[in-house]
């Protein structure tokens, strides 16, 4: 391990520490935050874990967790405005797959919105599921193609605000995609095997554990991005 990996641990547990002490109260200021501006928090919360968990899959396969061109910042800021994109599709899936459900099974209005939001029972997570699905199989490949022109568009400009700002060559980009790696590994492997189980837990969790959890998964997110946008081939 190196000094750098012992400088990283050592902040992670500043910033995560408040979270355990009772005293200061901040795990309720952080819920009400979140429950009062979600949208607020949601570009805060990602700008931080994921840009965390892509410095964590640069690490993995460069050893380091920045370097010249990476453009830490700037992909804090692009993670910061897909949180926001990410906390409205999950609002949105929430409420729209139960009533679809509640339509295609002849059922009552609200009555697959009432077991996601009851106790847990095989109903509540077979709808949680259904909305997982639902979400990644629309949302996600949409998002997870835009993360990788515009992570492309910062390293074409060498990692810097000034270049970040610069108009995305949208044609260019998506042309020299590597959409082999995209389909193979992201599409195919990440959003079925990884995405599919892992938002079912999320919306199996009471609201103020979901906050929690997807600010785990956009660390995990950062991770399996950044690997997916090194592989080659």
């Amino acid at each position: 391990m190196k000094k750098q990996d012992f400088i990283f641990i050592i902040c992670v547990i500043v910033v995560l520490t408040p979270f355990f002490i009772p005293q200061t109260h901040f795990l309720e200021y952080f819920n009400l935050w979140t429950a009062t501006h979600p949208f607020i928090m949601s570009f805060f919360k990602f700008a931080i874990l994921a840009t965390v968990g892509e410095m964590l899959g640069l690490r993995i396969s460069k050893g380091v967790y920045n370097q010249k061109g990476f453009g830490v910042l700037p992909r804090a800021i692009v993670w910061g405005i897909l949180g926001m994109g990410i906390c409205m599709a999950m609002i949105i899936f929430k409420s729209g797959v139960p009533t679809f459900l509640d339509i295609v099974g002849g059922c009552e209005k609200g009555t697959m919105a009432g077991l996601l939001a009851g106790e847990l029972s095989w109903g509540k997570v077979g709808v949680a599921f259904a909305v997982s699905v639902a979400m990644n199989s629309i949302f996600a490949p949409v998002f997870m193609t835009l993360h990788k022109i515009t992570d492309t568009h910062i390293l074409n400009n060498g990692g810097t605000l000034r270049g970040f700002f610069r108009p995305i060559k949208m044609e260019q980009i998506i042309v020299g995609l590597n959409w082999k790696a995209q389909w193979n590994l992201v599409f195919k492997k990440y959003i079925p095997l990884f995405w599919f189980p892992a938002h079912t837990i999320t919306f199996l969790l009471p609201a103020n554990l979901q906050v929690l959890f997807a600010a785990l998964l956009g660390v995990v997110l950062g991770v399996m991005l950044s690997i997916a946008n090194l592989r080659k081939g």
